[in-house]
């Protein structure tokens, strides 16, 4: 096991999940068929820009941890 492996496993299974449970959203506002046009959009681009903010947080915090800077804090 590499040096900052087990650091990594954390971030990347709790991005996981959630963006599990977005996909799940996604479903259930593409497969309800009683929403408004509105709600269906919110429903479906809401869920996939925070997805995408998920994601491109989960490679900066990678990208601090492969550096040696876990900790945010010394930054101040």
């Amino acid at each position: 096991m590499k040096k900052h492996t087990g650091k990594l496993i954390a971030p990347i299974v709790i991005t996981a999940l959630i963006l599990l449970y977005f996909v799940g959203l996604i479903i259930i506002a593409l497969t309800t068929s009683w929403l408004p046009a509105w709600a269906l959009i919110a429903g479906v681009v809401l869920p996939l820009c925070v997805m995408g903010v998920m994601v491109y947080v989960l490679i900066e915090r990678i990208k601090e941890i492969r550096s040696g800077e876990e900790d945010d804090l010394s930054q101040y």
